[in-house]
């Protein structure tokens, strides 16, 4: 009985190996037919004007592919902590995809979902000046740009009809050519402190500065767009976003949950 089953595995593989044969072999690197027809059509989906996408050709792309792994492989590329970095990158997003792929095609965006984001978060037109900082300043860089944006801050406030002005003199931006001129810009695109500096104000407002990863703002507003205006396509893909950030969310607040975390809260300070 044993015999039989054995006879019948193998001889299942074997019809496996006869539909997919064996295409090529490099340095001991094998490749089937159906990674080359797989990898063939993916390449026929790209247009390029200046090469013909044939099987040979896709072919000794793969053949170079194999050559070039192998090669770094015996160099310990693979073992580089920017290459590892890429690798657990990839591997975190496979990861995930096949652990929630089933939950997030449940997410429906709706006219209404959409609507009700756009309540709470709509979308403002504004003009900015910015002073930059580096991303780790020094306490004297942050007081001495801290004491110019008050300076401009009042200036902008005694004559509003000036601060086109101050940020094409001040502001270190490339928006500094047009006044500061952000245009309209949905709550997905500005930071937490950005948003809330101007959110539910007047228009011609004009914040106070807030500094933010990016260093200090001054923000006027100056337009609020109404929702019979907005792009749908681009905020469903806003709310969808939302709701899948709040899966992610949840999914890991679960995981960190039965995960062993220790934290140096000392070298956080």
């Amino acid at each position: 009985m044993k015999f039989i089953l054995l006879s019948i595995t193998l001889s299942l593989s074997l019809n496996l190996f006869a539909e997919d044969p064996i295409v090529a072999e490099v340095n001991g690197t094998t490749i089937r037919k159906s990674t080359l027809l797989q990898y063939h059509e993916q390449n026929l989906s790209f247009v390029e004007t200046n090469k013909d996408v044939s099987i040979e050709r896709s072919l000794n792309d793969l053949i170079d592919r194999a050559i070039g792994v192998k090669a770094a492989k015996e160099k310990n590329v693979d073992k580089r902590p920017d290459v590892i970095k890429k690798m657990n990158d990839i591997v975190y997003h496979a990861y995930i995809s096949d652990e929630l792929t089933p939950e997030l095609k449940k997410i429906k965006v709706t006219d209404s979902d959409i609507k009700n984001y756009y309540e709470k978060y709509p979308e403002y037109k504004t003009s900015q000046i910015l002073l930059r900082l580096r991303t780790i300043p020094s306490p004297e860089d942050v007081a001495k740009s801290l004491e110019l944006a008050n300076k401009i801050y009042t200036e902008a406030l005694s004559n509003p009809k000036q601060f086109n002005a101050l940020a094409a003199k001040y502001s270190q931006t490339a928006a500094s050519i047009t006044g500061g001129d952000m245009g309209y810009q949905p709550r997905s695109r500005l930071t937490k402190d950005y948003f809330e500096a101007i959110h539910k104000k007047s228009n011609n407002f004009i914040s106070k500065p807030f500094r933010s990863q990016y260093g200090y703002h001054i923000v006027m507003l100056t337009g609020v767009k109404e929702f019979k205006q907005i792009d749908m396509d681009m905020y469903k893909k806003i709310v969808y976003d939302t709701k899948r950030d709040e899966i992610l969310l949840k999914y890991f607040e679960t995981k960190r949950k039965s995960a062993k975390i220790k934290i140096n809260k000392k070298e956080l300070e």
